[in-house]
């Protein structure tokens, strides 16, 4: 019995829980696939699958099986694509998803420069304001704003970012400057849907949480139109640190509020491989990371 082949048919038969579709993709018959399980289950001296006439499932024994096979496997995949070279020099294709403004403004310039210095990658950038499944949607990279939830990815901490409340200096001088978010009820709000779902600030101090309900004087679903609205001085925002870094650089904008701020959100670079990564990945990670842990509009 072919040892690696046998835990690759394995493998295949657990995730699609079926020794009939594990068949189609390896293209074995369903014998073939029966047997190997089989053979495998008898060298092993345990029971891998409960199987009924519909079902297939883990056993527990499988279960932990499945775990410890999967990551020999890519490690086996590795260590061929190393010795092959492919894993050596980075060429293909390179798919990144981020945020959208935070695409734009932060990825933009990374990506550029990673291709000006690969000349056999390509890039293709995807940038919206929505968590992406980069395995379902077959992506190499994703930038994540937030706390991350899907323990199966590799993930690099790079900084952090804060919903920073803030408006133009024309309009605090014309309107005043709220002291405290209950005072926001005076103001004249623009909401950008895309950070605040719901027409509700969410504030946090020594004293509490305290929520703050308002009815928008504009309503917006693209970042950059809430900068612009309120860079002109229609009224007080609420965006993500890195939307407005520029503008509050300038001048344009002022912060406020910043005593009620909510705890900063983490950003993080995630990805399928771990260390051993395609070398396109690797080394777009690896630059990624240097450049957003030096970008001035990230906190470190």
């Amino acid at each position: 019995m072919d040892k690696f082949e046998a835990m690759r048919v394995f493998v295949e038969v657990a995730e699609s829980r079926s020794f009939v579709a594990a068949s189609r993709a390896l293209g074995l018959s369903a014998p073939a696939v029966t047997r190997s399980v089989a053979q495998l289950e008898a060298s092993l001296g345990v029971r891998l699958f409960n199987r009924t006439t519909r079902l297939v499932r883990l056993t527990d024994a499988g279960a932990r099986f499945l775990e410890d096979t999967t990551r020999i496997l890519e490690e086996v995949e590795q260590a061929e694509a190393t010795a092959s070279g492919s894993y050596a020099e980075p060429r293909g294709i390179l798919s990144v998803t981020a945020p959208v403004l935070f695409g734009q403004k932060h990825i933009v310039p990374i990506v550029t420069e990673y291709l000006q210095v690969n000349p056999q990658v390509t890039a293709r950038t995807y940038f919206y304001d929505r968590i992406s499944n980069i395995l379902d949607e077959g992506l190499d990279v994703a930038i994540r704003i937030g706390e991350l939830q899907d323990s199966s990815l590799y993930a690099t901490q790079v900084g952090s970012v804060q919903r920073v409340v803030c408006a133009s200096p024309d309009y605090l001088k014309q309107h005043g400057t709220p002291r405290r978010p209950s005072e926001l009820a005076k103001h004249q709000i623009i909401q950008a849907s895309t950070v605040e779902a719901t027409p509700a600030w969410r504030f946090e101090s020594a004293r509490g949480i305290e929520t703050v309900k308002f009815t928008p004087r504009l309503q917006c679903n693209q970042n950059g139109a809430a900068i612009e609205a309120a860079t002109r001085g229609l009224g007080i925002t609420r965006l993500m640190s890195y939307q407005v870094g520029e503008e509050l650089k300038r001048g344009t904008l002022k912060r406020i509020l910043r005593a009620y701020e909510t705890k900063p959100l983490p950003v993080s670079i995630v990805y399928l491989e771990g260390r051993q990564a395609n070398a396109k990945i690797r080394t777009f990670v690896e630059l990624a990371v240097e450049r957003l842990r030096a970008n001035p509009y990230i906190d470190h």
